[in-house]
């Protein structure tokens, strides 16, 4: 028999358990296509920016997560074209041909087409991303400590965090800490020096989609931890080490944070009627792009708006693209035995968010609860950890979680990037 060949493009959180939940059914041959070949976890990657973990602790490349799975393959490639006529995707190193094609791209930055902030400012996106954040902040950490300009130590020290979602809150929070606690210790020499932390958003309050408590809470915390909001404002520009703010302020800053939001992704071959809000793919209750006979979209790429509870849309979060991937998995098998297609219900378990060390919030769906404080940062340690994808990156996390929470540091704070010619001395 010939078993049906589905190729997945992104390997993110909907990408990867689609696939793991194919892998049980040998009817299908399963192919999951990737820029980079390894799985990361996106919630973390501002404690990889941070110093708080290691690389390893939130990614796993793909080979070995497959390892053992007959059906299921990897390939290394970036999508350059699809021909939804020949049934055919064209990569950077080859064309693929499929019987179903599901997007699982995720979404990247959005700068909302400011050039200025796009090629100055420090996205927060991916695990590239996190290590080059984690780079240029040593790195100018180490130059204020040689310079003997009061102004320009201030501008290396001060950073602005654009966006106050949880990825803000989280990377302010930390931030803060850092600053009260290892930052002191270990560069003496900048002690009296300046630098703040802003933290900019255009709402009235952080964390704008949960709970008035979780709000407050936070407000409060992230203010008693020397974090600066500056609310109802967002950045306009960034120019010369000048953060400009929608009211006509400026914040004189080498460092601008970028987590002010994403937008989709659009590919070549895919007609511009198929795309909605954001760029985000339309589809229908099973996830099917609209207008296509065989090419579906799950997670951050798509726009569904069958979901009575969710009329605009699912929130492009974790715990949609993989409730999605597991989904279209059973769909797939019932298409193929022809049962009834199982409609996309989106099962909303709540949110957190954390703020500092034994700080955190947390608004639960089931029950209706709000937490705050130790249990909820407890809360969030422990759905973070569970949530990584093996056992090994659990154990690293854990370990790297326990000596910064009883030494109140840790021991990755090197300046790790490919050496220059010039740089040789």
């Amino acid at each position: 028999m010939m078993r049906k060949k589905i190729v997945i493009v992104g390997g993110g959180f909907a990408g990867v358990n689609l696939a793991k939940a194919l892998g049980k059914y040998q009817e299908f041959d399963v192919l999951l296509v990737d820029k980079n070949n390894y799985n990361f976890f996106p919630p973390l990657i501002y404690q990889v920016a941070t110093s708080f973990l290691e690389p390893a602790s939130i990614s796993y490349p793909f080979r070995k997560l497959f390892a053992g799975k007959q059906n299921l393959r990897f390939r290394l490639g970036v999508l350059k074209q699809i021909l939804p006529e020949e049934n055919k995707i064209i990569l950077s190193n080859g064309t693929i041909s499929y019987d179903e094609l599901v997007f699982a791209t995720g979404a990247e930055t959005n700068y909302f087409g400011n050039e200025n902030i796009r090629k100055q400012a420090i996205p927060m996106k991916t695990l590239g991303d996190a290590l080059q954040m984690r780079n240029t902040l040593l790195m100018r950490i180490e130059q204020a400590t040689i310079s003997t300009d009061a102004e320009e130590i201030k501008r290396l020290l001060t950073i602005v965090v654009a966006g106050g979602g949880p990825t803000g809150v989280e990377i302010s929070g930390m931030f803060a800490e850092m600053r009260m606690g290892i930052i002191r210790k270990d560069y003496p020499e900048l002690a009296g020096k300046g630098g703040e932390i802003y933290l900019v958003d255009g709402g009235k309050m952080v964390l704008s989609p949960m709970s008035e408590k979780s709000q407050v809470y936070t407000t409060a915390a992230l203010t008693k931890l020397g974090v600066k909001l500056v609310m109802s404002t967002h950045v306009d520009d960034f120019i010369d080490d000048q953060v400009i703010l929608s009211d006509g302020t400026t914040i004189p800053s080498k460092n601008l944070i970028w987590a002010a939001g994403v937008s989709a992704k659009i590919f070549d071959g895919i007609p511009s009627t198929c795309y909605g809000r954001g760029k985000r793919m339309l589809v229908d209750a099973n996830n099917k792009v609209i207008g296509m006979e065989n090419i579906y979209a799950i997670g951050d790429t798509c726009l569904q708006t069958t979901d009575a509870n969710f009329p605009q849309g699912h929130p492009q979060l974790a715990q949609v693209a993989i409730q999605q991937g597991k989904n279209l998995a059973k769909n797939f098998k019932r298409a193929a035995t022809a049962q009834p297609l199982l409609p996309f219900k989106y099962v909303d378990k709540g949110s957190m968010a954390i703020i500092g060390r034994n700080k955190a919030v947390a608004d639960l769906v089931t029950p209706n609860l709000h937490l705050s404080g130790l249990i909820a940062w407890m809360a969030w340690l422990f759905v973070h950890l569970m949530s990584l994808i093996t056992y090994a990156n659990r154990a690293r996390t854990f370990w790297h979680w326990m000596v910064a929470y009883f030494t109140k540091d840790h021991s990755l704070r090197m300046i790790i990037k490919p050496i220059k010619e010039e740089d040789i001395v």
